[in-house]
């Protein structure tokens, strides 16, 4: 994987001291996530290089951009991809776990986001990107549990995960009274399996919208409905 800095139509994010580079996942992260409510403020948890971070300050007009990260050389790496954009004097990093920024906080949060550790434990695995990949520090009960704390009684979460893993997900999510607001399932192309689910959750049972994202026609050739989704941000676009 590249660690080349990767630059988008507005910020640049270096990515040479993070175990997990830019990818689809992050992009889709960002671009999805809803702020049709105006959120005043964001929560990124586990932000990496930032990346999402920097979407929603570059989407909403949110106030408070928090995002908190573990990994030393990525938070280390985030700060400097903050400080180095246009949206700096909103943009903040904290460098703690999300048990730890749950129990001290006292803050609320109107949108939390997170792309989360997405492989089962490991008990061989080791090393920043391995620590990055895995639930071994951050596992969906306690996302779920430390999101409830920290969200405001009319805010919403968004997460991506892979499909498989969505089920369960929403039984931790059902259990702890936030429920599905929307459902996109992300395919790579017409024929493939769905690989990724991008899910809302906000406190409450309510109706649930689902639909399907397909990424690209053939390869290198994206669908219009994902060239509309990050238009702003690809600089090709």
């Amino acid at each position: 994987m590249s660690s080349k800095p990767f630059r988008f139509k507005k910020f640049t994010v270096k990515q040479d001291r993070c175990a997990m580079k830019i990818g689809t996942d992050g992009v889709l992260l960002g671009a999805w996530a809803p702020i049709d409510h105006k959120p005043y403020s964001i929560l990124d948890i586990g932000t990496g290089t930032g990346l999402i971070a920097l979407m929603l300050a570059q989407r909403s007009e949110a106030d408070q951009i928090d995002a908190i990260e573990l990994e030393p050389e990525a938070f280390e790496q985030a700060l400097e991809n903050f400080e180095n954009s246009p949206w700096v004097d909103r943009l903040y990093c904290y460098h703690t776990s999300l048990q730890e920024f749950a129990g001290e906080i006292e803050d609320s949060y109107d949108l939390i986001v997170s792309n989360p550790p997405y492989f089962l434990p490991n008990p061989q695995a080791d090393g920043k990107r391995s620590l990055a990949r895995h639930h071994r520090h951050l596992s969906h009960e306690e996302l779920i549990t430390c999101s409830v704390k920290l969200l405001s009684k009319t805010g919403c979460c968004a997460f991506i995960l892979p499909v498989q893993e969505e089920a369960q997900f929403l039984k931790f999510a059902e259990q702890s009274g936030l429920f599905p607001q929307k459902i996109t399932r992300v395919r790579g192309h017409a024929e493939s399996l769905v690989k990724r689910s991008l899910i809302e959750l906000k406190f409450g049972e309510q109706d649930c919208i689902t639909d399907e994202l397909i990424l690209e026609i053939e390869r290198n050739t994206y669908t219009p409905s994902f060239r509309d989704l990050v238009k702003d941000f690809y600089l090709k676009l």
